[in-house]
């Protein structure tokens, strides 16, 4: 399960930036074709952000759908696998969107 190394440098990450400061909340885009479970990353985090600026911190997740470009005709279409191919029926595509990982943001208490 690679979500537990994942989960762990977010957490190292956001410990870093937090700079000494209690985080309250974080909230990630994770993308639904990025191979990372989001169900496991949530279950991963409380038990990670153990002992440090992340303890207690909440977590949201907003999972972004995958969107691909057909190279054959041009359309654009939702992607709920990586090889899903294009309604016109070809399997050359560009993904546009949905391989996301990201901190979107962080919210942390004021420096005392």
């Amino acid at each position: 399960m690679h979500e537990l190394s994942l989960t762990q440098n977010i957490v190292a990450i956001v410990a870093e930036a937090a700079k000494g400061r209690r985080v309250t909340r974080v909230t990630l885009e994770i993308g639904k074709l990025s191979g990372v479970m989001a169900d496991a990353v949530a279950f991963c985090f409380d038990i990670v952000a153990q002992g440090t600026a992340l303890e207690g911190a909440s977590l949201e997740i907003i999972e972004i759908d995958g969107l691909a470009r057909c190279e054959a005709c041009g359309l654009e279409f939702e992607a709920e696998t990586l090889f899903d191919p294009c309604p016109c029926g070809s399997v050359r595509s560009t993904r546009l969107r949905g391989e996301e990982l990201i901190v979107k943001s962080v919210e942390m208490m004021e420096a005392a």
